[in-house]
């Protein structure tokens, strides 16, 4: 942390002094992460930051960035700057900086790269949003069973350079069609003069289809220790490869887009001091409309209970103590089922064995926040005298009641998540606000129908 700060100060002052020939040589010593850092930290200098790399740098340093970054640096640079950046661009960087951008800007970059590019651009972006076929690169070497080591090796030496990784090596036949991949390494131990990379095949692979969702690539490539994965079509064709950076991109953003939903908003699609007000508002008052709708039930559930409420008064110090206390319980099953689902912990056929598990959990976690109730409630009657001659009935409405909400709550933030994902909506849409308005509106029944169960007859 210390040698960064001290690298800001240097670029500070050598801007202080106009010295930007020295700032030349400086930032094209610098590691890339750290040439990112200070075009982030001086970001009214960001585009001359950037011209003053050695172009392959350059190259690694944008793709370094994020998006908006991206945007804001291609607009600030020359116009040939550009075109040559997108030409040398990976093809996979070059597809997800172009998706997130308008139709109309699309069009303009698209017009700037030369034929080649362009075919693979427009290839690329064919596919569906979400789909592998967007993460992958078609910058790989691939070779024929019936060559040498030799042959491969001098194949690499050619054009290993322009591919997207070296570690994993590709075997096709003469129509394309995937036959195996090869680690790198097993052609260096090998005779390459009479080895054949028939021999070296073993068939044990791993292949993701074009037209699979970008979410189910980090379970395979945690299951299978890959740093990247062959990518193919129905008919096994050998369309790219993906590899693990892109993927870790899209795991980031998944993650993200879930908190954001977790915590009752829509997904942000920039950073949040990108962010407009206007764009902050849309993306929460959907949810905040939603939750008070919701709320209005609770209204009506009191209303439906305001007698009682009028004879003994003293119920309704104690509904919010009660419905937090579902919620906060629905709320913390709710994420954590959500978080086992996105690390692929549990599936839809596991339902009965987590419904199973949350029930004896909510019991445990009722029964304790029910004798801490009359320990409690026990010693403020005790010291106060508060309840009366009513204290044992009114402490089991209490007692009971926290058992009953902190179960229900349990099971309904449980099965919320695991209901949505049947239904093919998104389990994170059951957010903590959600989860918790549900739990709000059955933790007052609850509290009410244990009220009516053990003061009728008496302060009922």
């Amino acid at each position: 942390m210390e040698d960064f700060k001290a690298i800001l100060e240097r670029v500070e002052t050598l801007i202080e002094l106009d010295a930007w020939g020295e700032i030349n040589d400086f930032v094209n010593e610098l590691n890339i992460s750290d040439v990112v850092e200070v075009m982030e930290e001086f970001p009214e200098h960001a585009s001359r930051f950037f011209l003053q790399l050695d172009f392959n740098r350059a190259i690694a340093v944008f793709g370094a960035l994020d998006t908006n970054d991206q945007e804001e640096l291609l607009t600030n640079i020359p116009a040939s700057k550009v075109a040559q950046l997108l030409n040398e661009l990976p093809p996979d960087d070059r597809t997800s900086l172009l998706s997130e951008q308008s139709s109309s800007v699309v069009k303009e970059l698209i017009k700037v790269l030369t034929p080649e590019e362009r075919k693979i651009t427009l290839s690329l972006l064919g596919y569906p949003e979400d789909s592998i076929g967007r993460l992958m690169t078609p910058d790989y070497i691939d070779v024929e069973p019936d060559w040498t080591v030799e042959q491969v090796l001098n194949y690499i030496r050619d054009y290993g350079k322009s591919s997207e990784t070296i570690d994993v090596i590709y075997v096709t036949d003469e129509n394309g069609t995937f036959l195996d991949d090869i680690r790198i390494r097993d052609f260096l131990i090998v005779d390459p003069a009479n080895t054949l990379v028939s021999d070296l095949m073993d068939e044990r692979f791993i292949t993701l289809n074009v037209n699979e969702d970008q979410e189910t690539t980090m379970d395979v490539f945690q299951k299978n220790n890959r740093v990247a994965l062959p990518v193919v079509d129905d008919k096994n064709i050998l369309l790219g490869i993906v590899t693990i950076d892109d993927v870790l991109i899209v795991q980031e953003e998944e993650f993200t887009e879930d908190i954001q939903k977790i915590g009752g908003t829509e997904a942000l699609d920039e950073p949040y001091l990108d962010s407009s007000i206007p764009k902050l508002y849309k993306k929460r008052v959907i949810w905040l409309i939603i939750l008070f709708i919701g709320e209005l039930l609770t209204i009506i559930a009191m209303r439906n209970f305001e007698a009682e409420i009028a004879k003994v008064a003293l119920l309704a110090i104690f509904i919010p103590l009660i419905i937090s206390s579902g919620g906060n319980t629905g709320s913390q099953a709710a994420t954590l089922i959500i978080q086992a689902m996105a690390l692929d912990d549990i599936d839809l056929k596991d339902w009965w064995r987590i419904m199973r598990k949350e029930i004896i959990s909510g019991v445990l976690l009722g029964l304790t926040l029910c004798a801490l109730s009359f320990i409690i409630f026990g010693a403020w009657h005790a010291s106060t005298n508060s309840f009366g001659d009513n204290y044992l009935a009114i402490s089991m409405v209490i007692g009971c009641s926290l058992l009953g909400v902190v179960l229900w709550g349990t099971i309904v933030g449980s099965m919320l998540p695991i209901l949505l994902k049947r239904v093919g909506a998104d389990p994170a849409a059951s957010s903590t606000p959600f989860v918790a308005t549900l739990v709000d509106v059955s933790g007052l029944v609850i509290y009410f129908s244990f009220a009516m169960l053990f003061l009728s007859g008496g302060l009922l």
